[in-house]
């Protein structure tokens, strides 16, 4: 899978976007390529990047695509009004517009609230889990598996 680097300046070596702490949301966007216009998509979906993140409260994308032109992108953002306002963005409707005639053969778009978030990544001030302290056995595991 090919992956596309992300707009949030402080993302990590792995191009993964820096969110803040819970809760935020994500928007999902999954989808299959058509092969028209390959470099007008590309073109396109940079500008979209480069756009979403001048909107006020984007806070990062994290995007990928295989060789099939099975693609997933997901945006994070502070609000649901911060993800309206991206939606009625002109440039974006425009955008919109195009990969449904031209660029993709389905797809599905899905808006969650992140309500946890933990990684790990090589730098320090990462991998603080959002998650409640769940009590484990002595295994480490909370239901007394042995790991």
């Amino acid at each position: 899978m090919s992956s596309a680097p992300s707009a949030d300046p402080e993302a990590g070596d792995a191009g993964l976007a820096r969110t803040p702490a819970p809760p935020y949301y994500a928007v999902i966007f999954t989808s299959r390529r058509t092969a028209d216009d390959a470099e007008g998509y590309a073109a396109t979906a940079d500008r979209m990047v480069e756009l979403a993140a001048q909107q006020p409260g984007f806070l990062g994308v994290e995007s990928v695509r295989d060789a099939d032109g099975l693609g997933i992108t997901v945006s994070y953002w502070e609000s649901e009004d911060a993800i309206a306002a991206w939606r009625r963005h002109a440039e974006h409707t425009a955008a919109r517009d195009d990969g449904r005639a031209r660029w993709y053969a389905g797809f599905e778009l899905r808006v969650a609230r992140v309500e946890r978030a933990y990684g790990r990544e090589n730098r320090q001030d990462w991998g603080q889990s959002t998650f409640p302290p769940v009590a484990t056995s002595a295994s480490g595991d909370p239901e007394g598996n042995v790991l």
